[in-house]
This record gives C-alpha cells, sequence and structure tokens, in this order.
C-alpha cells in the first residue's frame, strides 16, 4: 500500500484560507488534525513558519491535481497558469520553459527542492521542464513576486518551485494515453514507476525512485489541414499565391545573364507538382506546406529521480537526491534546398538532359535559348528535413538539515550538468555535392529522381551527424540558519542568514559540419565562458503587533564579472480580523547577462536567417515595408532573391552587455466574506531598465530607416545580414491583478462541490526599444516583445487569461471540469490593411473523473478539449493560420490513466 509523505502534510487550516493556494492542496491540508501544526519553509523565505501565515502571494498545486486534470506533462500545467506566457516544445528545441508575468524564460527562475539546476545548454539562461520527474512532484508552489532577495536577485518575473516527496514507501505502476479524436498523430503515451522503502518515523529513513518515460507522434500540418488551408490562409491575406520564385519542386529558375527575365517555372502551366508544390504567383511554383509543416512536433522524454534520506535525530536529516531527465524534439522543415554553397551557386547548365525542352523530357519554356540557369530547388525525394535535439539533464544533491545551539540550520551541496546535441536526423545532404550534381546533369530539379538521382542523393547524405554540441553545469554550496532571536509582545522575532557560492560554466560549439550542409544554416563557431557568484543574505520577521508582520531581506550579490549589487525586499502581513487581511512588498532585482549572451559564439557575417518571410527594405522597396511581397525589386535585380523571403541575420552574443535592473512591488487583499469561500485581489507591478533582449524581427521591417545600421550591406547595396544580436534594449512596465475565488458549495447527498477561479488581469505591457524611445503598449497585442533565444515567436500578453474549475466528489468518485480562457487580441496585421483583423477569445474546457472504488486501482479518465474547439486564426507572418503556443492544435482527445498500487 502506497503512503506518500512532504513536509507540508501536516498541517491546520485557519480561519481565513489564503485562495492564492489551490482547493487540492486545501483538501489535502484540512484533512489532518490540528494537533499536527507544523513549522516549515515555504516557498519565499528562509524563516520556518506556520505555513498558514504566507505574507507574499504564492499558488500552490499538488501533484495530485495535476492527476485529476490528466496533465501528461508539466507543460500542460504551465500553459494553461494565468500569470504564464510560456511556450511548449517547439521547433526550436528548447523544451518546456516557464514565463511569468510575459517578462520572458530568462526572468523566471526555476527551482527543483528550492535549489537551481543547471540550465539548458545553449542560451543558459533558463531550464527546461521536460527533464524533471513529474512522477516525483509532490506539489508546485508559484512565488508570483518577483525578484526573490532568498533564491537570487535574477527572478524579476517571479519564481517556480517543484518539490519532490519527501517519502514514499510501496510501488505503484502508471499508464496514461492521450488519444485525438481526429485522425493523424499527436497521440501520447506515458508510463511510470515508482518504488520506496522505509519510514521516516519509524525506521529513521526512506529511499524511492521514480522513472518516467512520455513520448508524442508528429501532428502533420496536413492532419489538421482545414487550420491551413489555402482558403482560409487567402482569407486572412496570407494566400499561397502571394509568394512567387522561392525554392519548390519542381524548381523555379531565372537566367543571370538576362535581368529582364522574369523567374518561371517549366510546370506552372499544368499546376506545378503535387503535393509538393502549388501554384504560385508570377508563373512560379511555391511549396505546399500543408504537405511539409508540422502543427505539432514529435518529442518524446525520459525522466528518473532518486532520493534517500536519513532521519539521525528527531531535528537532524540528511538526504541525497538524483535527478537525471532526457528529452528528444524532433524539429522538421521543407525539404533542403539548394542553397549556394562556397560561393557557388545551382546553375543548371544546357548540357545537362534536364534542361527545358532537352532530352530529359522537362518542357521547354519560352525565352531560354540555352543560357545557364539558376534554379531554386527544393529536393522533395529527400522527405521532410528533420533534426532531433537531444538534451540531457543530471543533478546531484546532498542535504543536511538540523538544529544545532539553537539555530534550525540547512546546508547543502549540488552538481548539475546540461548537455545537448543537436543532430541531423533526416533529409539532410551535402550542399556543395548537390550542386555539383545539379551542374553535371545528374540532379533533376524540375521533377522526382530516376535511379540515378536517387543513389547520388543517398552517397551525399549527412544524416545522424552532430551539428551542435553544448554543454552548461552548476555547482553550488549553501548555508542557511535561521531563529527566533526574542519574544516580543506581538510574537517571535525570527531572523535567517544565509550564505551561497556557486559556478556556472558554459560551453557551445557548431561543428564544422555546417561547411557542408549548408541548409542547416550553421556557420561554425564556438563559445565559451564562466561566472563565480558569492552571495550574503539576511531576513528579519517582525511582529510589529498580533496583526501586522513586516518581513525584511537584503541580499548581496558578488559577480565575478560585473562586481557587487544590493537588492533588499519588504513585504507585510497585515490580518485586522479573521476574514481579512492585507499584504504587500516591494523589491529591487538584478540580472547580469546569461553567459551565452555575453560569452557565447560570435560571427563575422550571417549564421542564420529571419524567421518570417520580409521584402529587402532596400532592394525590394514597398509603400508598406512590414508586409512580405508587396514590395517591387529594383531594375536589374531578380525578384526571387530579394523580395518576400527569409533574409541572412546574425545571431550571437554581445561583449557590450551590461545587467539589468528591475524594481517591483506588490499589494494586495484576502478576503473570507462567508465560511466557505476565500477570495483575494493582488495587484503587482515590475518596471525594468537597460533590459536584454534581442530587438523584435518586425521591428526592424516597421522602421528600416532608423535601424538602417542593423542592414549590414556590400559595396553594391546587397543585404550580407541583419544584426540581431543580443543587446541593452530599453525599459519596460509590466502591471495587473492577480485574482483567485475558492468556494465551497453546501454539502449535499450528491456530493461535495467546489468551485475555483485564479485569473490575471494584465493593465499594462509597454516595451521600449531604445534608451529615451517611446513606450509602446503589448496588451492584447502582437507587440515588440520577444523571446529573444529561445523562439521566433513573439510573446502573446493577453489581457485576460484565467482557469476556472468545477470538482465534485462523492465516496470513490470524484470530477472536475476546467475551463481555460484568454481574451481575444489584436492579430498582427502586417498585410494589406483590407485583411486587418482581430483574434477572438479562445476557451477550452476539459473534463475528467477519477474512480478509487477497485482494490489498489485508481483511474482517471478525460476528454481534453472537449468542445473541440479550433486554436484562434492568425495572419502573424512566421506561420501558416494559427499560433501554436497561444493554444493546441489537436482539438478533442480523450485521456486515459490508470495507476496500480503494490
Amino acid at each position: 500500500m502506497k503512503n506518500s509523505k512532504n513536509s507540508m502534510s501536516r498541517y491546520h487550516a485557519p480561519k481565513l484560507v489564503l485562495s492564492t493556494i489551490t482547493l487540492a492542496v486545501i483538501t489535502m491540508m484540512n484533512q489532518v488534525s490540528a494537533q499536527e501544526l507544523q513549522r516549515v519553509e515555504v516557498t519565499g523565505s528562509s524563516i520556518k513558519r506556520l505555513a498558514t501565515e504566507a505574507a507574499l502571494p504564492i499558488t500552490a498545486i499538488a501533484g495530485e491535481e495535476l492527476e485529476k486534470r490528466g496533465m501528461t506533462s508539466l507543460a500542460d500545467l504551465m500553459m494553461a497558469l494565468p500569470q504564464s506566457s510560456s511556450l511548449a516544445p517547439s521547433n526550436a528545441g528548447s523544451g518546456t520553459n516557464i514565463n511569468l508575468r510575459g517578462l520572458g524564460v530568462n526572468r523566471t527562475l526555476v527551482l527543483l527542492n528550492g535549489r537551481r539546476l543547471a540550465n539548458e545548454a545553449i542560451a543558459d539562461g533558463y531550464a527546461n521542464l521536460d527533464i524533471i520527474p513529474m512522477s516525483a512532484i509532490s506539489r508546485v508552489e508559484i512565488l508570483n513576486d518577483g525578484a526573490s532577495s532568498i533564491y537570487g536577485s535574477d527572478a524579476i518575473g517571479g519564481v517556480v518551485n517543484f518539490i519532490t516527496k519527501r517519502e514514499y514507501t510501496g510501488a505503484s505502476i502508471t499508464a496514461q494515453a492521450v488519444q485525438p479524436q481526429k485522425s493523424g498523430g499527436g497521440d501520447e503515451q506515458r508510463l511510470s514507476f515508482t518504488v520506496g522503502t522505509g519510514d521516516l518515523q519509524k525506521d529513521g529513513w526512506n529511499v524511492y525512485a521514480t522513472m518516467d518515460a512520455k513520448r508524442r507522434s508528429r501532428l502533420l500540418a496536413s492532419d489538421r489541414a482545414e487550420l491551413t488551408s489555402p482558403e482560409l490562409l487567402t482569407s486572412i491575406g496570407r494566400a499561397p499565391s502571394l509568394a512567387s520564385g522561392g525554392f519548390a519542386s519542381p524548381a523555379n529558375f531565372t537566367i543571370p545573364s538576362n535581368k529582364s527575365f522574369l523567374a518561371a517555372n517549366p510546370y506552372y502551366s499544368t499546376g506545378c507538382l503535387a503535393p509538393y508544390s502549388i501554384q504560385g504567383g508570377k508563373n512560379t511554383c511555391v511549396i505546399n506546406n500543408q504537405t511539409y509543416n508540422s502543427a505539432l512536433v514529435a518529442n518524446d522524454q525520459l525522466t528518473f529521480y532518486a532520493k534517500a534520506t536519513k532521519k539521525v535525530s528527531d531535528d537532524h536529516s540528511i538526504t541525497v537526491d538524483y535527478s537525471r531527465g532526457q528529452s528528444h524534439i524532433f524539429g522538421t522543415k521543407v525539404p533542403t534546398t539548394s542553397l549556394a554553397a562556397n560561393g557557388v551557386t545551382a546553375l543548371l547548365p544546357s548540357t545537362s538532359q534536364w534542361y527545358p525542352g532537352k532530352s530529359g523530357g522537362v518542357p521547354a519554356v519560352a525565352g531560354v535559348t540555352g543560357a545557364p540557369l539558376l534554379v531554386t530547388w527544393s529536393v522533395a525525394d529527400l522527405g521532410v528535413y528533420t533534426t532531433k535535439d537531444e538534451q540531457t539533464n543530471q543533478r546531484l544533491t546532498l542535504s543536511d538539515e538540523g538544529t544545532m545551539a539553537g539555530w534550525d540550520y540547512k546546508a547543502g551541496l549540488v552538481y548539475g550538468v546540461s548537455d545537448r546535441i543537436g543532430y541531423l536526423d533526416s533529409g539532410a545532404v551535402d550542399g556543395a555535392k548537390l550542386i555539383a550534381g545539379i551542374s553535371n546533369g545528374t540532379l533533376n530539379p524540375f521533377g522526382l529522381q530516376d535511379a540515378a538521382g536517387k543513389a547520388y542523393l543517398d552517397s551525399i547524405g549527412l544524416n545522424g551527424q552532430q551539428l551542435r554540441v553544448s554543454k552548461s553545469t552548476f555547482a553550488g554550496l549553501e548555508l542557511t540558519v535561521n531563529k527566533e532571536l526574542m519574544k516580543l509582545p506581538a510574537g517571535p522575532l525570527g531572523i535567517a542568514i544565509g550564505a551561497d557560492y556557486h559556478r556556472d560554466t558554459t560551453e557551445d560549439t557548431k561543428t564544422d559540419l555546417g561547411l557542408l550542409a549548408t541548409y542547416a544554416a550553421s556557420v561554425p563557431s564556438h563559445g565559451q565562458g564562466a561566472r563565480n557568484i558569492a552571495a550574503l543574505f539576511a531576513e528579519l520577521e517582525i511582529p510589529v503587533t498580533k496583526q501586522l508582520n513586516v518581513n525584511l531581506a537584503v541580499r548581496d550579490d558578488h559577480f565575478s564579472d560585473f562586481g557587487n549589487t544590493v537588492n533588499p525586499k519588504a513585504s507585510f502581513r497585515y490580518q485586522p480580523t479573521s476574514a481579512l487581511m492585507f499584504r504587500g512588498s516591494v523589491n529591487t532585482g538584478f540580472r547580469a547577462p546569461t553567459l551565452f549572451d555575453r560569452y557565447g559564439y560570435r560571427v563575422a557575417g550571417a549564421n542564420s536567417t529571419t524567421g518570417a518571410a520580409w521584402d529587402d527594405p532596400v532592394q525590394c522597396p514597398s509603400a508598406t515595408p512590414a508586409v512580405a511581397g508587396s514590395g517591387k525589386a529594383l531594375p536589374g535585380l531578380v525578384s526571387a532573391t530579394v523580395c518576400n523571403l527569409k533574409l541572412p541575420r546574425q545571431t550571437g552574443s554581445n561583449p557590450e552587455l551590461t545587467p539589468e535592473t528591475s524594481k517591483g512591488g506588490t499589494l494586495g487583499v484576502v478576503i473570507e466574506p462567508m465560511k466557505s469561500m476565500t477570495a483575494s485581489f493582488d495587484f503587482w507591478k515590475i518596471t525594468m531598465d537597460n533590459m536584454l533582449a534581442n530587438l523584435p524581427e518586425q521591428a526592424y521591417f516597421l522602421n528600416p530607416t532608423k535601424y538602417a545600421d542593423l542592414f549590414v550591406r556590400d559595396a553594391t547595396g546587397k543585404l550580407q545580414y541583419i544584426k540581431n544580436i543580443t543587446m541593452n534594449l530599453g525599459g519596460q512596465k509590466a502591471s495587473g491583478i492577480d485574482v483567485s475565488l475558492a468556494y465551497r458549495l453546501p454539502q449535499t447527498a450528491a456530493g461535495d462541490f467546489k468551485l475555483q477561479l485564479n485569473g490575471t488581469y494584465l493593465t499594462q505591457f509597454d516595451n521600449q526599444l531604445e534608451k529615451g524611445g517611446n513606450f509602446s503598449s503589448n496588451v492584447g497585442r502582437f507587440g515588440l516583445a520577444s523571446n529573444g533565444t529561445t523562439s521566433s515567436l513573439p510573446i502573446i500578453t493577453f489581457r485576460w487569461k484565467h482557469t476556472l474549475a468545477l470538482s465534485w466528489s462523492k465516496a470513490d468518485w470524484n470530477a472536475q471540469l476546467t475551463q481555460n480562457y484568454n481574451t481575444g487580441y489584436h492579430d498582427q496585421n502586417l498585410v494589406a490593411s483590407q485583411y486587418f483583423r482581430d483574434i477572438e477569445p479562445y476557451s477550452s474546457i476539459n473534463l475528467t473523473a477519477t474512480y478509487k472504488g477497485f482494490k489498489n486501482f485508481v483511474i482517471v479518465a478525460g476528454i481534453t478539449n472537449l468542445l473541440d474547439a479550433n486554436p484562434p486564426v492568425t495572419n502573424h507572418s512566421g506561420y501558416t493560420g494559427y499560433l501554436s503556443s497561444a493554444a493546441s492544435p489537436i482539438g478533442r482527445s480523450f485521456n486515459t490513466r490508470v495507476t496500480y498500487n503494490f
């Protein structure tokens, strides 16, 4: 029989229950008797206190709640949080990350049992949640107040602390499956096993381990064709026919020696080549994105966690825990293209049998008289181009907690390492040899290959080789002591003092394979850096009166590369009656550039391309420069090379970066208007200066004159690259109100009913792209806020976002109906003005039911997206029809979970 315990398991709820704590946690705690009241340490403070004494707005979610909602990963939780603008696994390969308040993933601090993990290995500024073992989670605590003086002044957006089970006895196995109702991919399977022995109270020790495996199959765009149909795209100003002259199969071509010859395709008049291409504009074919695009990429995760605790005495314990997580993300792109390699372009000579009108059977084209043709070819025979991103994160922790000389102490030693390797998985070939195959007549750029062509493609493959290898490490030592200094009339005066020292390292190498795999757009480079941080912090809990408590904290950090910074924090809790409480806090924050941003790779020229297609504002000018496809190439230039295409871009580190600073605060009220209802309203505000970020891509094209110096050109005016490295921009102002409501309906013979609402109303989200510049609002719109090195997707900031849950329980049954909702927003609208539009509000409803009536079994079944709501339609420039970071394209799906306890 399973027996799971944790440090919060002995608790007695007071009359005023803080409604920011979820009903799942409240229910769990209320089942324990009043005699077992215990002082514990909660996220946001180093002083042990009664868990009811929260002055900071903390949202706590029990592990059981994740099960009841039918969640298969922590990504499901992060995407639903009202305070979060998080991203799920995408083509970017970075995994699941947390973006509290929409301030950027680098500004949310992620902890495992109150301690840091080694960061994701490339950006080295945030944790990938896919490597955290979900089956070991006891609860998740989200500190909605930023700039923690306890954990680190870089937690500007807030802190998320994943807390594992304190102990576990017995064994259990869980199998879970998610099956979409519609055909295609997107199905998920999860299997976990947990085993443990020993009882801390009786035996004085406990050891347990858990392993969790999960996979999700790829969902093709064609599996949800209605979301990206030509008719839909045309109706929002993104008609496929707007594109022209780009890479396709059969290839489009121009005649370099005849500038007046416009791009053409020998198969345009016959409809191009289904399913690989469709008719585009100006006598050319374009890639059929539905054939190749992924609505959701495939991914898998395997995590392991083990914990051993020895209770030396009643007030002394030693714990060792080890975690290992590995994830794979399979990113996809359209097939490899005939990009120039080593300065050599893809020219088809008239000696090739595949030259239009020659013996290969390619139709003749008027105006083609034997001059070499520049072909823009996407090699359909190779299939979808796939990369495999492998991340492995390990952490070993030794913790010693006890009492000495009247002080409670906690000492810890932690070492973590994060590895990330990028592989070419399928569809990759040597770019120079591809061009050679075109020029020598082996390859047919205007159709599928014959046996000789297929054999040649096989011979130049690069699949399975490493394109990028990255590693980051975290090693830290910490000590915190706390005690009651004295008894004051209103209560004990508490103090905590702590110190920690840690070292971060990063190393990132783009291999020489990038010289061969030109389509990978990866220039060989290397960057590495290290940083030592030593910190002292102190915290004082002052009971001013029986009703008023004040907490004062300060943190002094010394960075080996940026010197000292001191950041204070103050909070109060005032409870004049048992049914009313006020609380608030103020703080300052300091975030140094990540090791990648300051010491990562640097290249002299372009090393990637823009996320979306654009017109070159100089060589393909337009009256509406940010609307791709609206420009016209200058005389003598080929439209396909300067209009409506992904432009060369330079990314990388910036040695001139300086730290950003912040100021933040909260002011809230918690009320209990009746015995069974609590509500809270917390206003929060965060301002940042000297903000570290990449300039959002659309900013360059909305005002190309202003940013002309970032368009680097050669003497002829040809664009070499757009400079898009991390920079110190201006500032940011964000504020809003967190709302929480918990209501337990009167008990009935039909069972117990509970209602809970958690939401965030955004009052301000303004960005300033340069110091002294104007602030622009991003509330409810595609604004000028970017995810930077994490993803080219913009940060979406909804005016209002909530989770509303109605739960029911009776005997061995319980059920929950959950709504996830966000308000509408202005679309990006970088299209012709007649297509300007707003996006409607979005709501998805999930239903789950749990049954525990069978001995040793727990069965959960549910329906995700009960009403089969499609994701919102968007004309965002980088994507086709909908934005997967805001909602899932899967549609209605069925979720089944079975747990057996041995």
